[in-house]
């Protein structure tokens, strides 16, 4: 078995707790409008893999993680549409040096094809994008329906989530939409953490070497006000 993977990053520091080895898997079946990484999108593309290759460049950073609490976050694209690979890379991770393992997904997965990954899981990050389902098809080309089912499977079996919501000025910061992804958020058991991510830039000049047309030209960064204000919302819709 071999998966497709975008690119890997060894000192990762922001997607998970300690020092990590970040894994960007190929493919993913949403388009969203601020994707910084628009070549993570084909799934006919990348770089074929086996699970012992990944282990191979895992290993020689292993002290970093080790010694940070860190580990390994595997993110995309959207890394549930090779469920089946990535459960085998985190058993056999589970079973050489017992690293920690992160999921990072955007959760738009049939809960029921996770079982084996969500066994070597120890945290999932999940991207709710926008709760309310009009926008969510604007934002990202698909309903985001599943989305919510999954965020409700990853409670009822009680799998630690960190939430994750990105700030975009304009098209995800309205308060009816943020006091009501915080009411959905305050009826799950397991959320550990939400972290608000401000919109940026750097992702644009991949869609200008691909011909693409930016949707979101023109938008800024939110300010250190505005994340604030958002969180705050979200806090009270959370109760």
């Amino acid at each position: 078995m071999k998966g497709r993977i975008h690119s890997i990053e060894t000192f990762g520091a922001l997607d998970g707790p300690g020092i990590r080895f970040v894994l960007f898997m190929q493919g993913c079946a949403l388009q969203c409008q601020y994707c910084h990484n628009p070549d993570s999108w084909d799934t006919t593309i990348g770089r074929k893999v086996e699970v012992e290759e990944l282990l191979s460049e895992i290993e020689p950073y292993l002290h970093y993680y080790r010694s940070s609490g860190g580990g390994i976050t595997v993110t995309g694209g959207e890394p549930t549409l090779q469920a089946a690979f990535l459960a085998r890379l985190f058993k056999e991770i589970k079973k050489r040096w017992g690293l920690h393992t992160t999921l990072d997904t955007s959760g738009f997965c049939e809960p029921s094809h996770l079982k084996g990954l969500m066994e070597g899981t120890d945290l999932v990050l999940l991207d709710l994008k926008q709760i309310n389902p009009e926008k969510h098809l604007l934002l990202t080309g698909q309903s985001n329906e599943r989305i919510l089912q999954f965020a409700e499977s990853l409670s009822k079996i009680h799998k630690p989530v960190w939430i994750r919501h990105v700030l975009v000025p304009g098209l995800t910061d309205d308060y009816a939409d943020l006091f009501e992804l915080g009411r959905f958020i305050g009826g799950l058991s397991n959320v550990e953490r939400i972290e608000i991510l401000p919109y940026h830039r750097m992702g644009v000049y991949k869609w200008q070497q691909m011909n693409k047309t930016y949707p979101l030209e023109g938008i800024e960064s939110p300010t250190d006000q505005e994340v604030e204000r958002a969180r705050a919302i979200i806090e009270l819709g959370r109760g």
